[in-house]
């Protein structure tokens, strides 16, 4: 088991208020309406679709609005488009980032994009300048009250690279292409409680930096999350 402990900062975004959570749930909408429209609105059958609501489950989305993006797509109009556009870019300290965005208005997003960077102390980089540092993988965390071995043997056993023991949960690190086989082992031993459930990107390599640039880097992705048009934001700071 791997000691490292660079995925502290789910917690910090487990701790989200009202307000935010809204804003979160907005954004897993237009991502659920994206992936139900360029497939099939099914879950069994658009495996995008499905890895996006596992997403949305894990941040508690209401039952309800899944349902509402899903219907919505199914009934939307050609006219209405979201691109999938990526950013990628260095924060302060040489931090590597990467801003994943669904927009309706490329210029708009590219612009509020690159002043967010410059604004906060960063630049923006051209495609495949910092990409090549991530992998994508799956990433399940759930409370420690599960038994240990049970939790290690199934995870492993279904597909999973790495089990984590933290302070008080499970971190369990899997291949893109194995995150529902190994999820359902868990649900399949009893695990009901899902902290973290989502296949994101993974840096291979983190950058510690001192305690004023490490705030800047956090202030640089707080802003660029709060844009409407991001998705996500991706990082090798340690500890991001």
């Amino acid at each position: 088991m791997s000691g490292h402990s660079k995925w502290a900062t789910i917690h910090r975004k487990k701790g989200l208020i009202d307000a935010a959570r809204g804003k979160v749930f907005q954004k897993l909408a237009k991502e659920i309406y994206v992936a139900a429209k360029s497939g099939t609105p099914s879950v069994d059958s658009n495996a995008a679709l499905r890895l996006v609501v596992e997403k949305a489950k894990a941040a508690n989305m209401p039952k309800d609005n899944i349902e509402k993006a899903i219907d919505k797509a199914k009934g939307a109009s050609e006219g209405e488009n979201y691109e999938s556009i990526r950013y990628e870019g260095y924060g302060p300290g040489g931090v590597a980032i990467m801003v994943d965005c669904l927009t309706d208005n490329r210029n708009r997003t590219a612009s509020l994009v690159r002043s967010t960077f410059s604004k906060r102390g960063g630049n923006l980089g051209t495609d495949g300048s910092v990409s090549y540092l991530f992998e994508r993988k799956g990433l399940i965390q759930i409370p420690i009250e599960y038994n240990e071995d049970e939790v290690m043997l199934s995870a492993l056993d279904a597909g999973a690279t790495d089990v984590e023991t933290l302070d008080d949960s499970y971190l369990i690190t899997t291949p893109s292409d194995k995150f529902i086989a190994v999820k359902e082992a868990l649900m399949a031993i009893g695990v009901e409680e899902f902290l973290t459930s989502e296949v994101t990107y993974v840096p291979t390599n983190t950058i510690e930096l001192d305690d004023e640039k490490t705030e800047k880097v956090y202030n640089l992705i707080e802003s660029l999350e709060e844009l409407d048009d991001v998705q996500a934001v991706y990082s090798n700071l340690k500890g991001d």
